[in-house]
């Protein structure tokens, strides 16, 4: 199984930014320990501040892995693009926050990415991602809309 993870905007200073919301450790540091506990899996990661570099990283995803694990950032509550970049490819897409969003700022509580993704894990801080690696290993069309309307 082959999944990216993909980071957005501010993502890159994990560890020294907002400690209490997102923890301590680097967002690398947390990539060693999910690769670690997970080393039968192929993940690769991007991380980048520009949206239409993640944009890019969504569409060049489709046919090369099994999955992507998206943290969009900031750019979850304003990017219509990323959630048309997510609607136009065919793979599995979890939408992942590291805090719970529902108990911050109002305009958090919006999402223009989660109607195209196949679900959405927030507010478990680092071990969001765990969790979202664990759904995608999970995968069938059982349990995930695969093809989107």
């Amino acid at each position: 199984m082959k999944i990216l993870i993909i980071n957005g905007p501010n993502l890159n200073l994990t560890g020294r930014r907002e400690t209490g919301v997102y923890g301590p450790d680097s967002f690398e540091d947390v990539l060693k320990g999910i690769r670690k506990q997970h080393p039968d899996i192929i993940l690769d990661y991007f991380q980048s501040n520009i949206e239409g570099e993640l944009i890019d990283q969504i569409q060049a995803a489709d046919g090369d892995y099994d999955g992507i694990i998206l943290n969009a950032g900031g750019y979850t509550h304003t990017s219509v693009a990323i959630g048309d970049a997510i609607a136009a490819v065919s793979l599995p897409v979890v939408e992942v926050h590291m805090s719970n969003v529902f108990s911050r700022e109002p305009f958090r509580h919006i999402s223009y990415i989660a109607a195209n993704c196949t679900g959405s894990i927030s507010g478990f801080g680092p071990g969001s991602y765990l969790l979202a690696l664990e759904a995608l290993k999970r995968k069938s069309e059982k349990y995930f809309r695969l093809k989107r309307k």
